[in-house]
């Protein structure tokens, strides 16, 4: 299925540069209503997971689409570091992914811990063009773990 991501109109930090000519992908993990709700009002392009991939849809297949669409990734999956064939579908796709690293976190406390990154996450996509993996932290710290 051919997705086009939503966008919002209202001017936000999106606009204003932090995301702007990316798409966010959330992955299963993160939903597909309250994070995308959240970040669509702040006129970032997203696209959820289920939205375009079967929910059975192995890491591999979404990890390889979201490298060849340049989409940056959003999940809760901390362990997608660790198997080590997630790790490098992640990396061979180059794919430039962001891990919630506290995994209890609410939908608006993801949203928010989101929101308060958004000026981290836009620094590190301006400045790395090869894959990575970072943490966002639920007070929105984001920290490069992978590259």
């Amino acid at each position: 299925m051919d997705v086009s991501p939503v966008r919002s109109r209202k001017r936000s930090a999106a606009s204003s540069g932090l995301l702007s000519g990316h798409t966010v992908f959330l992955d299963q993990s993160i939903g597909r209503v309250v994070v995308a709700g959240a970040l669509g009002q702040l006129g970032i392009a997203v696209i959820a997971h289920d939205d375009v991939f079967p929910s059975d849809c192995t890491d591999a297949v979404w990890l390889q689409r979201a490298g060849e669409e340049g989409w940056i990734v959003l999940t809760r999956d901390k362990k997608i570091r660790y198997h080590a064939s997630e790790k490098r579908a992640l990396l061979a796709a180059g794919v430039r992914a962001f891990v919630l690293s506290s995994g209890n976190l609410t939908g608006p406390r993801m949203a928010e811990a989101v929101r308060k990154a958004l000026p981290r996450m836009g620094a590190l996509i301006a400045s790395r063009r090869a894959a990575f993996i970072a943490s966002i932290t639920a007070g929105g710290i984001v920290r490069l773990l992978e590259t």
